[in-house]
């Protein structure tokens, strides 16, 4: 019964009719009857019956009906609405992860690596119109996850990134560009944009970051660069543990090719932003996230099913009734 609307709900004015005739009739029941003056009645004095009790009441089933009548007027209805949406600016999105050995630091809690896990999954949360995909590199690079609409798949590829041996270690900027516009450059998307992220300076790859961006300008792509790491010293890992699983930490000067990452962001018509904690990452994504907005048409689709008929017969029904009433039952009172 939530869904119940009225078309015409002014209609229910009407029922301060309502009160009146109730009045009407309960003033006029005594006087429904004709009556004959006799000096005395002793000889007629019998037994109210049951019909002739209820005889005043029968114009009850006349209010009743005018009620019905009122709200089928006012046009009762149940509404079923469905949504659709259309995407009528689309955008393919690469989000470039660093995934060097240096991404495992302590700045970020627990480390940078799972801060950026994190807060790039709830990223791809709130894109849900976009196709995104997932490029990591080190010394080299490859797709963890192709561009697809496919949220699980992205969020998925997300959380199996770790540091491993498989990849060479370093940090190929350039090469991670390169791959991520690979992913972009035969998109049809009206916009194209790739999210860089790294925490070093470039010291891999055969291929320079300024050549890469180059490559993405030529291909429209937008290029958002995030330098990741405190200000200052931080908890890195340089050598693995006696049970050769774990890391052993020690401080280490933090060293972000700024000046790169801001000439790439400016090449390509993006934006550079500097992330010292788990905070300034989150905001930074969400900022990415407005100046990057897909233009949605919503479709809303109106199912109405009318319920005034059942009023209408009510009344119909409540009429004869009375009707039937005072040609049968009520015949000799009235």
């Amino acid at each position: 019964m939530e869904n119940i609307s009225f078309l015409h709900p002014a209609f229910f004015w009407l029922f301060v009719l309502i009160p009146i005739a109730a009045f009407w009739l309960f003033w006029k029941k005594d006087t429904q009857t004709p009556s004959l003056k006799i000096s005395s009645v002793a000889g007629f004095k019998t037994k109210k019956t049951l019909a002739s009790q209820l005889k005043p009441y029968v114009g009850i089933l006349r209010l009743m009906a005018l009620s019905a009548l009122i709200i089928a007027l006012a046009r009762p209805r149940t509404v079923d609405i469905s949504n659709e949406t259309k995407t009528t600016k689309g955008i393919d999105i690469v989000m470039a992860i660093d995934l060097s050995s240096s991404m495992l630091a302590r700045d970020l809690k627990p480390n940078r690596m799972e801060a950026l896990k994190k807060v790039a999954m709830n990223f791809v949360d709130d894109r849900p119109n976009d196709r995104i995909g997932v490029v990591v590199y080190a010394g080299e690079a490859y797709t963890k996850a192709p561009v697809t609409s496919d949220k699980a798949i992205v969020k998925q590829a997300l959380q199996d990134i770790h540091y491993d041996e498989v990849l060479q270690d370093g940090t190929g900027i350039g090469m991670g560009l390169t791959t991520a516009v690979n992913r972009l450059k035969e998109s049809k998307a009206k916009s194209k944009v790739i999210i860089l992220l790294t925490d070093g300076v470039n010291n891999s790859g055969f291929i320079e970051p300024e050549t890469a961006s180059e490559i993405a300008k030529e291909y429209g792509i937008k290029v958002y660069t995030i330098g990741l790491g405190s200000n200052g010293m931080a908890e890195f890992p340089y050598q693995y543990a006696p049970n050769g699983r774990d890391f052993l930490y020690k401080l280490m000067p933090v060293e972000i090719d700024e000046k790169l990452m801001k000439t790439i962001a400016a090449n390509t018509g993006g934006k550079y932003y500097r992330a010292t904690s788990n905070t300034k990452l989150e905001s930074i994504y969400k900022e990415i996230n407005k100046l990057e907005t897909t233009e949605i048409q919503e479709l809303k689709y109106y199912d109405y099913d009318e319920m005034y008929r059942p009023f209408v017969w009510l009344a119909g029904f409540l009429l004869l009734l009375e009707v039937l009433l005072k040609n049968t039952i009520f015949k000799s009172f009235i």
